[in-house]
């Protein structure tokens, strides 16, 4: 039975740990597929499509337009200066921040996830400071090096901010679920992000499923004509943590 593959937050820098082999792994499995979704942070930051990559990981990613499926990107909050030269590169094709796909008779909306933290104020205003166009302008219009330095100030700053603060201030905020969930006349969330990988099913039927951070193990989301499956792996086995059938979804938000 053939699959949609969906994955998010691979925080891809340099070829330590097992990511080569998870990407061989995901690479071989993905060749079968019909569609496979990356959902935002690929990398670990991207600074524009002059970062030089590594050589193993750029093997690996070049081999997606081999793939022989359609693949999609949708950014996240650390690869949304992805642009048209990388996602050529990787055969991929953007796609807008919050997507609604068809599959199982259900509308299923895909999207990175940080929109949903609203609790988390102080990540919501450095969000819109760093995606407002004059920044970006104004940073793409530095030197490489300069932009490398950046990136790794804010990257440093953010793993010292988050040490800091409450988990559930970093989680989705519940109403703010519901909100998209009816706006976007959806019956299912699908994001990245939070690294905290489950299915949620919700009090009037719908879901949000979450996908998991890559690291020793690789997390992915399979959507097929049954339903859909979260599954952990490595390159020797799978593991499918949770799964849920269509049949269990309500449409359009009736229970």
């Amino acid at each position: 039975m053939a699959e949609t593959l969906i994955i998010a937050d691979l925080h891809l820098a340099r070829p330590g740990g097992r990511i080569l082999a998870l990407l061989d792994a995901f690479l071989e499995r993905a060749a079968n597929a019909d569609a496979v979704y990356i959902l935002g942070d690929l990398f670990d930051y991207w600074i524009g499509d002059d970062q030089p990559l590594d050589p193993a990981i750029a093997e690996r990613l070049e081999r997606f337009s081999t793939l022989g499926v359609p693949v999609r990107f949708l950014p996240g909050n650390r690869d949304f200066l992805v642009g048209s030269e990388l996602l050529d590169r990787v055969g991929a094709k953007a796609i807008a921040e919050q997507t609604a796909i068809e599959h199982g008779g259900h509308r299923l909306l895909l999207l990175h996830g940080d929109e949903l933290c609203i609790d988390d104020a102080a990540y919501q205003a450095m969000r819109a400071q760093l995606r407002d166009p004059r920044f970006i302008r104004d940073f793409l219009g530095r030197s490489l090096e300069e932009r490398i330095a950046i990136a790794e100030d804010l990257r440093q700053k953010s793993r010292t901010e988050s040490s800091n603060k409450a988990d559930d201030i970093m989680d989705v905020n519940a109403a703010a679920v519901l909100e998209m969930l009816e706006r976007t006349q959806t019956d299912c969330l699908i994001h990245g992000h939070t690294h905290r990988p489950g299915i949620h099913r919700l009090a009037d039927g719908r879901c949000r499923v979450v996908t998991g951070d890559w690291g020793e193990a690789g997390w992915l989301v399979s959507l097929d004509d049954d339903g859909l499956r979260l599954e952990r792996f490595t390159p020797d086995e799978r593991e499918i943590v949770d799964r849920l059938e269509w049949s269990g979804v309500a449409a359009g938000g009736a229970a």
